[in-house]
């Protein structure tokens, strides 16, 4: 380890744990680097050693580093993806083509070694490709140490310098970094626009900057030297797969200790807005037990929320934030980058391929934390209506594509930020109604802390979810993840039978979900009834005074039951009157009928479920 003590002993348990849960290996990696930065040229020199544990059942012949600087030129994937897309990012747009030499973003590749030997490489913008000397053998080590040049861009996307707000240097991607090897090989994406996926370890940074800047990284804070004008701060960081810093002469520095074991950093510039920065700290106090509370205990003694960047972006132990923003916005966008410490940052899944996984679990909670921050009615029936209303309009435009695309080739990028956000969230609000909220919550428990630090796919989240329900859930994870097929039920009719009644159903939609429906008579009572459906091989557990009705075939589009009530007492019926369920037609969903387009009809009985 590089640092001893409390820390250090809690992350040697938490890998002997995760060894013990799963046969999953994981590669890892030991930075040391140490760069001299000259703020006025907005260059800097790096020293980079890297030792690199094999822990694989392959022989690797070749390694990737990612050059994240280098798309902030003309003409690169980054540049001309942005200027083809029919509604790129406003942040981005056409800016990096008309970047001048001295505005540009660049890693020059100085020089590369293998144990002591010269390496051969080959650089495709974003992408170095290392031929090695020697194969790195299963279950064993390499150490690489790199010398390299780099320019700091004009701030445009997440990284850079002098960004809207004023601040000097956003330090993000600001390295070359090793890719990531895993069960599916090699993972050396370019970097276009969205996420990141790296084997996780241990940093050892240095960085020396002019004696004016206050700086701001990942990691633990170690003693800080000066070396005439400039001063060396070295931080370390265990156990991540990242490392973010960045520098202002202007930066206020403040420490709010939120937990034992756990004290926020906040650093932003004294403005005219300081004061809710300020007030921002008593939102923090109560959000973090609460997220703590349904996401797992956050493992890492230090988070700072450092004003940079160009939004809001996660990195471990740290979010880059624009700071400008209301209290509400503040509070949001802290929320949300410090839940990704949950579903990215520790758990790290491959962030190209399950995206919903990281930005989608991060909306649910983030939703609902800010629901309970600031809804004086909290817990709202549906704290996620926004997110509907966005996965609506997307289906009803034609323009959703399924959450198996890769997150850099959505058609749109209204289509990402709709599948990625909202659809992702939504996925752990439809496991929620499916599971019911007890069971639910138990297996986002246990999915964090059998999963943390061993990058889980979908499969393995499906399972958790399964072990922790006793049902069958396949199919959801089916037609929510890998088709665009929609939820649309609706009451086609209630009918007289004989002294009862007879409720008519019909799936419209081809997603099948099972259904809750309630039923208000005239006093004032109300009914409640269940229909599971079959595939899922089991039901949620029944609220008191529910009733568990015959399973629906999902084969079947009809569906209908008869009830020991007079129709004439029947006041309301509806579907799902919470809403929980992305039904895109909630008009059909309710007795009397709201949709006057609404076709009442017949069924043949041979097609419909009489029970």
């Amino acid at each position: 380890m590089i640092s001893k003590g409390i820390f250090g002993c809690m992350v040697v348990l938490v890998a002997i744990q995760a060894n013990a849960q799963t046969n999953r290996w994981q590669q890892r990696v030991e930075y040391k680097m140490e760069i001299d930065m000259d703020a006025e040229a907005n260059q800097f020199s790096g020293i980079q050693e890297l030792n690199y544990y094999n822990n694989s059942p392959d022989t690797l012949t070749k390694v990737f580093y990612h050059l994240y600087f280098n798309a902030f030129q003309p003409g690169s994937m980054m540049d001309v993806r942005s200027r083809t897309l029919p509604d790129p990012d406003k942040r981005v747009g056409d800016r990096i083509f008309h970047l001048k030499e001295d505005e540009i973003g660049y890693h020059k590749i100085k020089s590369l070694t293998q144990d002591g030997k010269r390496l051969i490489y080959e650089i495709d913008g974003t992408v170095m490709k290392v031929i090695l000397n020697e194969p790195i053998m299963p279950n064993s080590k390499a150490t690489f140490e790199m010398t390299f040049e780099s320019q700091v861009p004009l701030q445009i996307r997440r990284s850079g310098r002098d960004n809207s707000e004023g601040i000097r240097l956003s330090m993000a991607q600001w390295y070359p970094k090793l890719a990531e090897y895993d069960y599916s090989g090699w993972h050396a994406y370019d970097y276009v626009a969205r996420e990141f996926y790296s084997p996780w370890g241990d940093f050892d940074v240095t960085i020396n900057i002019d004696s004016d800047y206050v700086v701001a990284a990942s990691g633990i804070a170690q003693n800080s030297t000066r070396k005439k004008n400039k001063v060396s701060h070295r931080y370390v960081a265990e156990n991540v797969h990242d490392f973010v810093w960045a520098a202002d002469p202007d930066y206020k520095h403040k420490v709010l200790n939120v937990r034992e074991g756990l004290d926020f950093h906040l650093y932003y510039q004294t403005d005219t807005l300081e004061n809710q920065w300020i007030e921002l700290e008593t939102y923090i106090k109560k959000a973090v037990p609460f997220i703590e509370e349904r996401c797992g205990k956050y493992p890492y003694p230090v988070y700072k929320v450092i004003q940079g960047g160009d939004g809001g972006m996660e990195y471990p132990m740290a979010t880059l934030m624009t700071g400008h923003r209301s209290l509400k916005g503040l509070v949001g966008v802290t929320v949300h980058e410090f839940i990704h410490s949950w579903y990215q940052m520790v758990l790290g899944t491959n962030e190209s391929h399950y995206y919903w996984m990281d930005e989608g679990f991060n909306t649910y909670y983030d939703d609902m934390t800010m629901d309970y921050l600031f809804n004086e009615n909290y817990p709202s029936d549906n704290f996620m209506s926004s997110a509907y209303k966005f996965y609506k309009y997307i289906v009803e435009e034609g323009l959703e594509e399924p959450l198996t695309t890769h997150a850099d080739h959505f058609e749109t990028n209204l289509a990402y930020a709709m599948a990625s956000y909202r659809k992702g969230g939504l996925a752990l609000l439809h496991l929620e109604y499916i599971m019911g909220k007890d069971k639910f919550d138990a297996a986002m428990l246990r999915y964090y802390n059998k999963w943390k630090f061993k990058h889980p796919n979908a499969v393995d989240f499906e399972v958790i979810m399964e072990k922790e329900s006793g049902m069958e859930l396949s199919w959801f994870f089916d037609y929510w993840i890998k088709t665009t097929k929609t939820i649309d039920y609706a009451i086609t009719n209630v009918a007289v039978d004989g002294k009862g009644s007879k409720v008519e159903l019909e799936r419209i939609g081809l997603m099948p979900m099972p259904l809750d429906l309630v039923l208000t008579l005239n006093n004032g009572e109300k009914l409640n009834y269940h229909i599971p459906i079959g595939m899922s091989r089991g039901n949620r557990t029944l609220s008191n005074g529910e009733l568990l009705m015959t399973p629906w075939t999902w084969v079947n589009p009809y569906y209908s039951f008869t009830i020991d009530v007079n129709k004439d007492d029947i006041e309301r019926i509806e579907i799902d009157p919470t809403h929980r369920m992305a039904d895109i037609n909630f008009k059909n969903n309710s007795y009397p009928n709201t949709n006057d387009e609404l076709e009442i009809k017949g069924k043949p009985e041979k097609l419909e479920n009489n029970y």
